[in-house]
Protein backbone atom coordinates (compact mmCIF):
# COMPACT_ATOMS: atom_id res chain seq x y z
CA UNK A 1 0.00 0.00 0.00
CA UNK A 2 1.34 3.37 -0.87
CA UNK A 3 0.57 6.63 1.38
CA UNK A 4 1.61 10.65 1.09
CA UNK A 5 2.99 11.70 4.53
CA UNK A 6 0.61 14.19 5.32
CA UNK A 7 2.96 16.80 7.45
CA UNK A 8 5.07 16.96 3.81
CA UNK A 9 2.11 17.01 1.39
CA UNK A 10 2.02 20.82 1.27
CA UNK A 11 4.38 23.65 1.64
CA UNK A 12 2.47 26.88 1.05
CA UNK A 13 0.32 28.33 3.83
CA UNK A 14 -2.97 30.07 3.79
CA UNK A 15 -3.65 33.79 3.32
CA UNK A 16 -5.52 35.19 5.98
CA UNK A 17 -6.88 38.27 6.86
CA UNK A 18 -7.67 39.30 10.94
CA UNK A 19 -9.36 42.12 11.93
CA UNK A 20 -7.72 45.24 14.78
CA UNK A 21 -10.20 45.09 17.83
CA UNK A 22 -12.24 48.30 16.36
CA UNK A 23 -15.62 48.23 17.28
CA UNK A 24 -16.66 51.27 15.12
CA UNK A 25 -15.92 49.37 12.51
CA UNK A 26 -17.50 47.19 10.15
CA UNK A 27 -15.72 42.95 9.70
CA UNK A 28 -13.38 42.84 7.28
CA UNK A 29 -13.11 47.04 6.88
CA UNK A 30 -10.28 49.19 6.25
CA UNK A 31 -8.13 47.83 8.69
CA UNK A 32 -8.33 43.96 7.80
CA UNK A 33 -4.98 43.54 7.83
CA UNK A 34 -3.56 40.88 5.57
CA UNK A 35 -1.48 37.91 6.98
CA UNK A 36 -0.41 34.39 6.76
CA UNK A 37 -1.45 31.40 9.06
CA UNK A 38 1.30 29.73 10.76
CA UNK A 39 -0.74 27.82 13.25
CA UNK A 40 -2.93 27.34 16.57
CA UNK A 41 -2.52 29.78 19.84
CA UNK A 42 -0.95 28.40 22.83
CA UNK A 43 -3.11 29.83 25.56
CA UNK A 44 -5.97 30.89 23.54
CA UNK A 45 -8.74 29.48 21.02
CA UNK A 46 -7.30 31.99 18.60
CA UNK A 47 -5.11 31.91 15.42
CA UNK A 48 -1.53 32.52 14.93
CA UNK A 49 -0.65 34.52 11.90
CA UNK A 50 2.55 36.25 10.56
CA UNK A 51 1.38 40.12 10.00
CA UNK A 52 3.32 40.48 6.56
CA UNK A 53 3.67 44.25 6.63
CA UNK A 54 5.55 44.14 10.21
CA UNK A 55 6.58 40.58 10.37
CA UNK A 56 5.38 40.16 13.55
CA UNK A 57 3.53 37.17 14.27
CA UNK A 58 -0.05 38.01 16.36
CA UNK A 59 -2.77 36.13 18.15
CA UNK A 60 -6.47 37.01 16.88
CA UNK A 61 -10.02 35.02 16.87
CA UNK A 62 -11.48 37.13 14.42
CA UNK A 63 -9.89 35.93 11.25
CA UNK A 64 -11.32 34.92 7.88
CA UNK A 65 -9.81 32.66 5.73
CA UNK A 66 -8.95 32.23 1.84
CA UNK A 67 -8.60 28.79 1.78
CA UNK A 68 -8.01 28.55 -1.71
CA UNK A 69 -5.05 31.13 -1.66
CA UNK A 70 -1.55 30.00 -0.61
CA UNK A 71 1.24 32.21 -0.04
CA UNK A 72 3.26 31.58 -2.86
CA UNK A 73 0.31 31.36 -5.21
CA UNK A 74 -1.18 34.80 -4.56
CA UNK A 75 1.98 37.41 -4.65
CA UNK A 76 0.98 38.21 -8.20
CA UNK A 77 -2.87 38.35 -7.54
CA UNK A 78 -3.32 41.18 -4.96
CA UNK A 79 -5.37 43.18 -6.73
CA UNK A 80 -7.89 40.57 -7.13
CA UNK A 81 -7.56 39.73 -3.32
CA UNK A 82 -7.84 43.28 -2.26
CA UNK A 83 -10.93 44.06 -4.70
CA UNK A 84 -12.91 40.36 -3.27
CA UNK A 85 -13.01 41.70 -0.45
CA UNK A 86 -16.19 44.34 1.39
CA UNK A 87 -14.96 47.93 2.22
CA UNK A 88 -11.49 47.99 1.36
CA UNK A 89 -9.81 50.32 -0.91
CA UNK A 90 -7.18 49.33 -3.71
CA UNK A 91 -4.46 51.02 -4.44
CA UNK A 92 -2.79 49.97 -7.72
CA UNK A 93 0.53 51.44 -6.88
CA UNK A 94 0.81 49.00 -3.72
CA UNK A 95 -0.37 45.70 -5.57
CA UNK A 96 2.66 45.98 -7.93
CA UNK A 97 4.71 45.63 -5.29
CA UNK A 98 6.48 42.27 -5.14
CA UNK A 99 6.67 41.05 -1.62
CA UNK A 100 9.23 38.70 -0.36
CA UNK A 101 8.44 35.60 -0.20
CA UNK A 102 8.48 33.47 3.86
CA UNK A 103 12.37 32.48 4.03
CA UNK A 104 12.27 28.93 3.75
CA UNK A 105 14.57 26.22 6.07
CA UNK A 106 17.45 25.11 5.34
CA UNK A 107 17.16 21.87 7.62
CA UNK A 108 17.63 18.80 5.11
CA UNK A 109 13.82 17.08 4.84
CA UNK A 110 14.20 13.29 5.51
CA UNK A 111 11.61 10.65 4.56
CA UNK A 112 9.96 9.01 7.62
CA UNK A 113 9.87 5.28 7.30
CA UNK A 114 6.65 3.67 8.22
CA UNK A 115 7.69 0.30 7.07
CA UNK A 116 8.13 -1.76 3.88
CA UNK A 117 4.22 -1.99 3.40
CA UNK A 118 4.39 2.03 2.79
CA UNK A 119 5.69 3.90 0.40
CA UNK A 120 6.51 7.95 1.33
CA UNK A 121 6.88 11.08 -0.37
CA UNK A 122 7.99 14.12 -0.11
CA UNK A 123 6.17 16.29 -2.27
CA UNK A 124 6.95 20.11 -2.60
CA UNK A 125 5.60 23.21 -4.18
CA UNK A 126 2.09 24.82 -4.12
CA UNK A 127 -1.23 23.41 -4.09
CA UNK A 128 -1.69 24.43 -8.39
CA UNK A 129 1.73 23.00 -8.70
CA UNK A 130 1.26 19.58 -6.59
CA UNK A 131 -2.04 18.91 -8.08
CA UNK A 132 -1.25 19.42 -11.88
CA UNK A 133 2.51 17.05 -11.70
CA UNK A 134 0.98 14.54 -8.64
CA UNK A 135 -2.22 13.07 -9.82
CA UNK A 136 -2.74 10.29 -7.38
CA UNK A 137 -2.03 13.02 -4.51
CA UNK A 138 -5.92 13.63 -4.82
CA UNK A 139 -7.89 10.90 -5.86
CA UNK A 140 -5.95 8.29 -4.61
CA UNK A 141 -8.97 5.24 -4.84
CA UNK A 142 -10.44 6.78 -7.79
CA UNK A 143 -9.66 4.55 -11.12
CA UNK A 144 -8.04 6.11 -13.33
CA UNK A 145 -9.42 8.37 -16.41
CA UNK A 146 -6.55 8.53 -18.90
CA UNK A 147 -3.47 6.29 -19.89
CA UNK A 148 -1.44 9.06 -18.34
CA UNK A 149 -3.44 8.82 -15.42
CA UNK A 150 -3.00 5.75 -15.04
CA UNK A 151 1.02 5.42 -15.64
CA UNK A 152 1.99 7.99 -13.29
CA UNK A 153 -0.37 6.42 -10.62
CA UNK A 154 0.33 4.68 -7.53
CA UNK A 155 -0.50 1.42 -8.75
CA UNK A 156 1.54 2.03 -12.38
CA UNK A 157 2.79 -1.28 -12.01
CA UNK A 158 -0.49 -2.90 -11.93
CA UNK A 159 -2.05 -1.04 -14.32
CA UNK A 160 0.56 -1.53 -16.79
CA UNK A 161 0.45 -5.78 -15.95
CA UNK A 162 -3.61 -5.13 -17.12
CA UNK A 163 -2.99 -3.38 -20.11
CA UNK A 164 -0.60 -5.87 -21.05
CA UNK A 165 -2.53 -9.09 -20.08
CA UNK A 166 -5.38 -6.77 -22.51
CA UNK A 167 -2.74 -6.19 -25.35
CA UNK A 168 -1.37 -9.73 -25.51
CA UNK A 169 -5.12 -11.15 -25.27
CA UNK A 170 -6.25 -8.95 -28.28
CA UNK A 171 -3.04 -9.30 -30.77
CA UNK A 172 -3.03 -13.34 -29.89
CA UNK A 173 -6.88 -12.81 -30.88
CA UNK A 174 -6.05 -11.51 -34.14
CA UNK A 175 -8.68 -8.48 -33.82
CA UNK A 176 -7.12 -6.65 -35.92
CA UNK A 177 -4.57 -5.85 -39.47
CA UNK A 178 -2.04 -2.99 -39.30
CA UNK A 179 -2.75 -1.50 -42.65
CA UNK A 180 -2.99 1.88 -44.75
CA UNK A 181 -5.94 3.42 -44.26
CA UNK A 182 -7.75 3.71 -47.88
CA UNK A 183 -8.79 6.89 -49.57
CA UNK A 184 -12.16 8.00 -48.17
CA UNK A 185 -11.85 6.35 -45.25
CA UNK A 186 -12.34 7.61 -41.59
CA UNK A 187 -10.77 5.92 -38.67
CA UNK A 188 -12.28 5.66 -35.47
CA UNK A 189 -10.81 6.55 -32.17
CA UNK A 190 -9.82 4.42 -29.29
CA UNK A 191 -9.65 4.55 -25.31
CA UNK A 192 -8.69 2.50 -22.01
CA UNK A 193 -10.82 2.30 -19.52
CA UNK A 194 -9.34 1.32 -15.82
CA UNK A 195 -11.65 -0.39 -13.10
CA UNK A 196 -10.44 -2.21 -10.52
CA UNK A 197 -12.48 -5.61 -9.94
CA UNK A 198 -13.91 -6.21 -6.26
CA UNK A 199 -15.32 -8.90 -4.34
CA UNK A 200 -18.82 -8.24 -2.90
CA UNK A 201 -17.04 -7.37 0.65
CA UNK A 202 -15.52 -4.73 -0.75
CA UNK A 203 -11.98 -5.25 -1.26
CA UNK A 204 -10.48 -5.17 -5.07
CA UNK A 205 -9.86 -8.47 -6.71
CA UNK A 206 -8.01 -7.47 -10.03
CA UNK A 207 -6.95 -4.52 -12.01
CA UNK A 208 -8.49 -4.64 -15.10
CA UNK A 209 -7.71 -2.16 -18.28
CA UNK A 210 -10.08 -2.98 -21.31
CA UNK A 211 -9.00 -1.02 -25.10
CA UNK A 212 -12.71 0.10 -26.11
CA UNK A 213 -13.35 1.45 -29.60
CA UNK A 214 -15.04 5.18 -30.14
CA UNK A 215 -18.20 3.80 -31.49
CA UNK A 216 -20.01 7.07 -31.24
CA UNK A 217 -18.07 7.84 -34.19
CA UNK A 218 -19.54 4.45 -36.10
CA UNK A 219 -21.88 5.57 -39.13
CA UNK A 220 -24.95 3.86 -39.00
CA UNK A 221 -25.50 1.94 -42.35
CA UNK A 222 -21.96 1.85 -42.84
CA UNK A 223 -20.07 1.26 -40.49
CA UNK A 224 -22.69 -1.08 -38.40
CA UNK A 225 -26.26 -2.10 -39.11
CA UNK A 226 -28.00 -3.82 -36.49
CA UNK A 227 -26.73 -3.90 -33.05
CA UNK A 228 -29.45 -5.90 -30.96
CA UNK A 229 -28.25 -8.50 -28.34
CA UNK A 230 -30.37 -10.88 -25.96
CA UNK A 231 -29.07 -11.46 -22.65
CA UNK A 232 -30.71 -13.75 -20.09
CA UNK A 233 -32.94 -12.40 -17.48
CA UNK A 234 -32.60 -12.42 -14.42
CA UNK A 235 -35.42 -14.61 -13.31
CA UNK A 236 -33.98 -17.33 -15.21
CA UNK A 237 -30.66 -17.52 -13.24
CA UNK A 238 -32.96 -17.53 -10.04
CA UNK A 239 -34.70 -20.25 -11.00
CA UNK A 240 -31.69 -22.39 -11.97
CA UNK A 241 -30.06 -21.65 -8.54
CA UNK A 242 -33.59 -22.56 -7.13
CA UNK A 243 -33.62 -26.13 -9.00
CA UNK A 244 -30.12 -26.22 -7.86
CA UNK A 245 -30.31 -26.25 -4.74
CA UNK A 246 -33.49 -28.66 -4.83
CA UNK A 247 -31.62 -31.24 -6.79
CA UNK A 248 -28.38 -30.64 -5.09
CA UNK A 249 -26.73 -29.62 -7.89
CA UNK A 250 -23.35 -27.89 -8.27
CA UNK A 251 -23.10 -24.80 -9.95
CA UNK A 252 -19.91 -23.95 -11.83
CA UNK A 253 -18.90 -20.93 -13.30
CA UNK A 254 -16.61 -20.15 -15.63
CA UNK A 255 -15.95 -16.62 -17.27
CA UNK A 256 -15.34 -16.36 -21.14
CA UNK A 257 -11.93 -14.01 -21.65
CA UNK A 258 -12.32 -10.68 -23.71
CA UNK A 259 -15.68 -11.90 -24.93
CA UNK A 260 -16.40 -9.70 -27.35
CA UNK A 261 -13.59 -9.92 -29.23
CA UNK A 262 -14.42 -13.35 -30.32
CA UNK A 263 -17.41 -12.13 -33.29
CA UNK A 264 -16.34 -12.07 -36.30
CA UNK A 265 -17.11 -8.48 -38.06
CA UNK A 266 -19.08 -8.00 -41.54
CA UNK A 267 -18.09 -4.43 -42.04
CA UNK A 268 -15.04 -2.56 -43.15
CA UNK A 269 -14.20 -0.77 -39.31
CA UNK A 270 -10.78 1.27 -39.14
CA UNK A 271 -9.20 2.22 -35.82
CA UNK A 272 -6.46 4.69 -34.95
CA UNK A 273 -3.69 2.71 -32.71
CA UNK A 274 -4.05 2.33 -29.16
CA UNK A 275 -2.57 5.05 -26.76
CA UNK A 276 0.95 3.77 -25.34
CA UNK A 277 1.31 0.92 -28.58
CA UNK A 278 1.87 2.74 -31.47
CA UNK A 279 4.95 0.95 -33.49
CA UNK A 280 7.63 3.24 -33.97
CA UNK A 281 7.96 4.03 -37.89
CA UNK A 282 4.08 3.19 -38.87
CA UNK A 283 2.72 5.97 -36.95
CA UNK A 284 0.32 6.64 -40.33
CA UNK A 285 -0.61 3.20 -40.17
CA UNK A 286 -3.97 2.24 -38.44
CA UNK A 287 -5.86 -1.03 -37.71
CA UNK A 288 -8.43 -2.59 -40.24
CA UNK A 289 -10.22 -4.14 -37.35
CA UNK A 290 -11.22 -8.30 -38.31
CA UNK A 291 -13.17 -9.45 -35.04
CA UNK A 292 -15.12 -6.78 -32.96
CA UNK A 293 -13.94 -5.06 -30.36
CA UNK A 294 -15.74 -3.55 -27.00
CA UNK A 295 -17.22 -0.28 -27.31
CA UNK A 296 -18.39 -0.93 -30.98
CA UNK A 297 -22.34 -1.09 -32.16
CA UNK A 298 -22.49 -4.13 -33.13
CA UNK A 299 -20.32 -5.98 -30.41
CA UNK A 300 -22.87 -7.88 -28.33
CA UNK A 301 -24.76 -9.09 -31.54
CA UNK A 302 -21.52 -9.85 -33.13
CA UNK A 303 -20.24 -11.65 -29.88
CA UNK A 304 -23.53 -13.43 -29.18
CA UNK A 305 -23.56 -15.25 -32.90
CA UNK A 306 -20.70 -16.72 -32.31
CA UNK A 307 -21.07 -17.99 -28.71
CA UNK A 308 -24.82 -19.43 -29.99
CA UNK A 309 -22.98 -20.92 -32.82
CA UNK A 310 -20.56 -22.04 -31.11
CA UNK A 311 -22.89 -23.42 -28.13
CA UNK A 312 -25.38 -24.94 -30.49
CA UNK A 313 -22.30 -27.14 -32.09
CA UNK A 314 -21.87 -28.90 -28.71
CA UNK A 315 -24.85 -30.63 -28.27
CA UNK A 316 -27.01 -27.55 -26.54
CA UNK A 317 -30.14 -26.56 -27.37
CA UNK A 318 -32.60 -23.24 -26.50
CA UNK A 319 -34.84 -22.94 -23.75
CA UNK A 320 -38.17 -21.84 -24.98
CA UNK A 321 -38.38 -19.72 -22.57
CA UNK A 322 -35.78 -17.67 -22.25
CA UNK A 323 -33.40 -18.25 -25.69
CA UNK A 324 -30.07 -17.14 -23.35
CA UNK A 325 -30.29 -20.46 -21.38
CA UNK A 326 -28.96 -23.61 -23.21
CA UNK A 327 -29.46 -27.13 -21.80
CA UNK A 328 -27.98 -30.86 -22.84
CA UNK A 329 -29.66 -34.17 -21.95
CA UNK A 330 -28.16 -37.07 -21.53
CA UNK A 331 -28.38 -41.15 -20.32
CA UNK A 332 -26.26 -40.03 -17.52
CA UNK A 333 -26.82 -36.36 -16.59
CA UNK A 334 -28.50 -33.05 -17.36
CA UNK A 335 -26.44 -29.97 -18.32
CA UNK A 336 -26.89 -26.14 -18.20
CA UNK A 337 -25.07 -23.40 -19.27
CA UNK A 338 -24.06 -23.61 -15.36
CA UNK A 339 -22.59 -26.86 -14.85
CA UNK A 340 -20.51 -28.42 -17.77
CA UNK A 341 -19.52 -31.58 -17.62
CA UNK A 342 -15.59 -32.18 -18.54
CA UNK A 343 -15.48 -32.90 -22.51
CA UNK A 344 -17.76 -29.27 -22.66
CA UNK A 345 -15.44 -27.50 -20.65
CA UNK A 346 -12.60 -29.00 -22.73
CA UNK A 347 -14.78 -28.19 -25.82
CA UNK A 348 -15.42 -24.57 -25.02
CA UNK A 349 -12.05 -23.80 -23.81
CA UNK A 350 -10.85 -24.73 -27.54
CA UNK A 351 -13.07 -22.32 -29.06
CA UNK A 352 -12.50 -19.61 -26.38
CA UNK A 353 -10.07 -18.33 -23.95
CA UNK A 354 -12.15 -19.10 -20.33
CA UNK A 355 -11.65 -18.62 -17.11
CA UNK A 356 -12.69 -21.22 -14.54
CA UNK A 357 -14.39 -19.68 -12.01
CA UNK A 358 -14.98 -22.93 -9.89
CA UNK A 359 -18.19 -22.94 -8.43
CA UNK A 360 -20.17 -19.46 -8.47
CA UNK A 361 -19.42 -17.23 -5.81
CA UNK A 362 -20.34 -14.11 -7.40
CA UNK A 363 -23.16 -13.56 -10.44
CA UNK A 364 -24.51 -9.49 -11.28
CA UNK A 365 -22.92 -8.51 -8.51
CA UNK A 366 -24.62 -10.66 -6.21
CA UNK A 367 -23.34 -12.65 -3.59
CA UNK A 368 -24.37 -16.60 -4.02
CA UNK A 369 -23.31 -18.77 -0.58
CA UNK A 370 -24.25 -22.03 -0.23
CA UNK A 371 -24.57 -24.08 2.77
CA UNK A 372 -25.17 -28.18 3.14
CA UNK A 373 -28.83 -27.51 2.63
CA UNK A 374 -29.90 -24.36 0.68
CA UNK A 375 -28.75 -21.70 -1.19
CA UNK A 376 -28.38 -18.16 -0.51
CA UNK A 377 -28.78 -14.72 -2.50
CA UNK A 378 -28.06 -11.49 -0.82
CA UNK A 379 -26.80 -7.82 -1.83
CA UNK A 380 -25.59 -6.24 1.44
CA UNK A 381 -22.69 -4.79 -0.34
CA UNK A 382 -24.26 -2.98 -2.90
CA UNK A 383 -26.73 -1.80 -1.04
CA UNK A 384 -24.44 -0.28 1.68
CA UNK A 385 -23.13 1.24 -1.94
CA UNK A 386 -26.40 3.13 -2.12
CA UNK A 387 -26.72 4.08 1.39
CA UNK A 388 -23.19 5.73 1.10
CA UNK A 389 -24.04 7.00 -2.54
CA UNK A 390 -26.69 9.10 -0.57
CA UNK A 391 -25.18 9.25 3.10
CA UNK A 392 -26.10 13.19 2.65
CA UNK A 393 -30.03 12.41 3.13
CA UNK A 394 -29.11 11.66 6.77
CA UNK A 395 -30.46 8.22 6.44
CA UNK A 396 -31.66 5.85 9.85
CA UNK A 397 -33.46 2.83 10.05
CA UNK A 398 -37.31 2.21 9.48
CA UNK A 399 -39.07 -0.56 9.73
CA UNK A 400 -41.34 -0.59 6.34
CA UNK A 401 -40.19 1.01 2.84
CA UNK A 402 -43.70 2.39 2.59
CA UNK A 403 -46.58 4.70 4.27
CA UNK A 404 -50.13 3.62 2.55
CA UNK A 405 -51.38 5.93 4.32
CA UNK A 406 -49.22 8.73 2.41
CA UNK A 407 -51.14 9.51 -0.60
CA UNK A 408 -48.15 10.75 -3.55
CA UNK A 409 -49.69 13.15 -6.03
CA UNK A 410 -47.73 14.66 -8.70
CA UNK A 411 -45.97 17.76 -7.92
CA UNK A 412 -46.92 21.02 -9.54
CA UNK A 413 -44.56 22.77 -8.15
CA UNK A 414 -40.66 23.60 -8.64
CA UNK A 415 -38.79 20.47 -9.36
CA UNK A 416 -36.11 19.03 -6.86
CA UNK A 417 -33.10 17.71 -8.15
CA UNK A 418 -34.50 15.34 -10.50
CA UNK A 419 -31.53 13.90 -11.97
CA UNK A 420 -30.50 12.76 -8.51
CA UNK A 421 -34.00 10.93 -7.67
CA UNK A 422 -33.87 9.06 -10.94
CA UNK A 423 -30.17 7.68 -10.07
CA UNK A 424 -31.76 7.41 -6.68
CA UNK A 425 -34.47 5.23 -8.36
CA UNK A 426 -32.19 3.34 -10.96
CA UNK A 427 -29.89 2.03 -7.77
CA UNK A 428 -33.04 0.73 -6.05
CA UNK A 429 -34.82 -0.59 -8.79
CA UNK A 430 -31.26 -2.94 -9.30
CA UNK A 431 -31.94 -3.99 -5.84
CA UNK A 432 -35.27 -4.47 -6.18
CA UNK A 433 -34.82 -6.81 -9.32
CA UNK A 434 -32.10 -9.23 -8.21
CA UNK A 435 -33.12 -10.18 -4.52
CA UNK A 436 -35.56 -7.28 -2.81
CA UNK A 437 -39.22 -8.47 -3.60
CA UNK A 438 -40.45 -6.56 -0.62
CA UNK A 439 -39.72 -3.18 -2.03
CA UNK A 440 -40.91 -3.80 -5.55
CA UNK A 441 -44.38 -2.18 -4.66
CA UNK A 442 -42.39 1.00 -3.34
CA UNK A 443 -39.66 1.25 -6.36
CA UNK A 444 -42.70 1.20 -8.78
CA UNK A 445 -44.79 3.83 -7.34
CA UNK A 446 -41.75 6.25 -6.79
CA UNK A 447 -40.72 5.87 -10.44
CA UNK A 448 -44.03 7.58 -11.56
CA UNK A 449 -42.51 10.73 -10.37
CA UNK A 450 -39.02 10.59 -12.09
CA UNK A 451 -40.07 13.37 -14.11
CA UNK A 452 -40.63 15.61 -11.74
CA UNK A 453 -40.15 15.02 -8.31
CA UNK A 454 -41.05 17.15 -5.25
CA UNK A 455 -39.97 16.80 -1.73
CA UNK A 456 -42.94 14.55 -0.40
CA UNK A 457 -41.45 12.07 -3.05
CA UNK A 458 -37.55 12.39 -1.89
CA UNK A 459 -39.03 11.90 1.57
CA UNK A 460 -40.83 8.65 0.35
CA UNK A 461 -37.17 8.10 -1.40
CA UNK A 462 -35.53 8.21 2.25
CA UNK A 463 -37.68 5.94 4.16
CA UNK A 464 -37.53 3.13 1.56
CA UNK A 465 -33.35 4.35 2.04
CA UNK A 466 -33.70 3.39 5.89
CA UNK A 467 -35.59 0.45 5.15
CA UNK A 468 -32.38 -1.02 3.40
CA UNK A 469 -30.34 -0.01 5.80
CA UNK A 470 -32.24 -2.05 8.74
CA UNK A 471 -32.54 -4.42 6.67
CA UNK A 472 -29.68 -4.94 4.07
CA UNK A 473 -28.63 -8.42 5.07
CA UNK A 474 -31.78 -10.26 4.13
CA UNK A 475 -31.45 -12.75 1.90
CA UNK A 476 -33.47 -15.30 -0.95
CA UNK A 477 -32.84 -18.63 0.25
CA UNK A 478 -33.81 -21.38 -1.89
CA UNK A 479 -33.86 -24.84 -0.05
CA UNK A 480 -34.41 -28.63 -0.87
CA UNK A 481 -38.14 -28.47 -0.75
CA UNK A 482 -41.15 -27.77 -1.25
CA UNK A 483 -40.48 -28.36 -5.23
CA UNK A 484 -43.61 -27.38 -6.40
CA UNK A 485 -44.12 -23.92 -8.18
CA UNK A 486 -46.43 -21.62 -6.21
CA UNK A 487 -47.85 -18.71 -7.36
CA UNK A 488 -49.67 -15.64 -5.27
CA UNK A 489 -51.28 -11.92 -7.13
CA UNK A 490 -53.26 -9.48 -5.98
CA UNK A 491 -54.20 -6.18 -7.49
CA UNK A 492 -55.68 -2.86 -5.66
CA UNK A 493 -58.76 -1.11 -6.47
CA UNK A 494 -58.12 2.57 -8.26
CA UNK A 495 -55.56 3.30 -5.88
CA UNK A 496 -54.51 5.97 -8.07
CA UNK A 497 -57.10 9.07 -8.16
CA UNK A 498 -55.72 11.27 -10.59
CA UNK A 499 -56.26 8.28 -13.39
CA UNK A 500 -58.52 5.79 -11.45
CA UNK A 501 -56.22 2.72 -12.25
CA UNK A 502 -55.32 0.34 -10.20
CA UNK A 503 -51.72 -1.36 -9.20
CA UNK A 504 -51.24 -5.07 -9.59
CA UNK A 505 -48.80 -7.49 -8.19
CA UNK A 506 -47.36 -11.29 -8.42
CA UNK A 507 -44.96 -13.49 -6.91
CA UNK A 508 -43.72 -17.19 -7.41
CA UNK A 509 -42.06 -19.31 -5.71
CA UNK A 510 -39.99 -22.09 -5.71
CA UNK A 511 -37.80 -24.07 -3.37
CA UNK A 512 -38.90 -22.24 -0.56
CA UNK A 513 -37.63 -18.67 -2.36
CA UNK A 514 -38.89 -16.00 -4.38
CA UNK A 515 -38.08 -16.52 -8.54
CA UNK A 516 -40.10 -13.98 -10.24
CA UNK A 517 -42.01 -11.29 -8.91
CA UNK A 518 -43.52 -7.62 -9.57
CA UNK A 519 -45.87 -4.70 -8.91
CA UNK A 520 -46.90 -1.86 -11.39
CA UNK A 521 -49.43 -0.09 -12.56
CA UNK A 522 -52.26 -1.09 -14.65
CA UNK A 523 -52.24 -0.11 -18.21
CA UNK A 524 -56.23 0.02 -18.42
CA UNK A 525 -59.38 1.21 -15.80
CA UNK A 526 -60.61 -1.69 -13.83
CA UNK A 527 -64.30 -1.03 -13.07
CA UNK A 528 -64.95 -3.49 -10.19
CA UNK A 529 -62.07 -5.43 -7.45
CA UNK A 530 -62.83 -8.49 -9.65
CA UNK A 531 -61.98 -7.23 -12.78
CA UNK A 532 -58.72 -5.44 -11.55
CA UNK A 533 -57.69 -9.06 -10.44
CA UNK A 534 -58.48 -10.38 -14.20
CA UNK A 535 -56.14 -7.69 -15.66
CA UNK A 536 -53.92 -8.70 -13.17
CA UNK A 537 -53.77 -12.52 -14.60
CA UNK A 538 -53.46 -11.33 -18.54
CA UNK A 539 -50.96 -8.28 -17.84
Amino acid sequence: MNTIEPSHQWCSRSIAYYRTPDPKRSKLGARAIKSIFVGYAINSNGYRLLDKETGVIVESRDVDFLEDKFSEDAENSDRTLAASLPGTSHDSSKTSQKVDEPRRSTRVRKEKSLGDDFLSYLVEGTRKKVTREVIFSINIDDDPKTFEEAMSSRDASLWKEAINDEMDSILSNGTWELTDLPKGAKPIGSKWIFKRKRHPDGTVSTFKARLVAKGYRQREGIDYFDTYAPVARISSIRILIAISALKGLCIHQMDVKIAFLNGYLNEEIYMEQPEGFVIHGQENKVCRLVKSLYGLKQAPKQWHERFDTTVTSFGFIHNGADRCIYSKCTKESTVNQFSWNSRDQELSTSKFKMKDLGEVDTILGIKVKRSESQISLSQTHYIEKILTKFQHLNIKEFNSPFDSSVKLEKNSGRVVAQLEYASAIGCMMYAMYCTRPDIAFAVSKLSQFTCNPGSDHWKAIGRVLRYLKRTSDLELTYNTHPGILEGYSDASWIDNSSDSKSTSGWIFTLAGGAISWASKKQTCIAHSTMEAEFINKIM
